[in-house]
């Protein structure tokens, strides 16, 4: 059986919860918002872990530390 590098867990205010989710090397999570947009977001989980997030037409895809550094230079 292949290592577990992260799992994840989902929670919604309508006490919906699913928690423990493994995964190896990728997982991602589609919100679809006022059923017109959508939120979208993929993590590959290796040495340096890489963020993708689309929103409709905009995207972004660096590292982890990548974006830590973007949210933090927006303050």
């Amino acid at each position: 059986m292949e290592e577990i590098r992260m799992t994840a867990e989902i929670r919604t205010d309508y006490d919906c919860e699913v928690i423990g989710l493994p995964a190896q090397m990728w997982a991602e999570c589609l919100l679809h918002i006022n059923n017109s947009d959508d939120l979208h977001l993929e993590i590959i989980a290796e040495k340096s872990p890489v963020i993708h997030i689309v929103m409709g037409d905009v995207q972004w895809k660096g590292t982890l530390t990548g974006l830590k550094a973007l949210l933090a230079s927006g303050r």
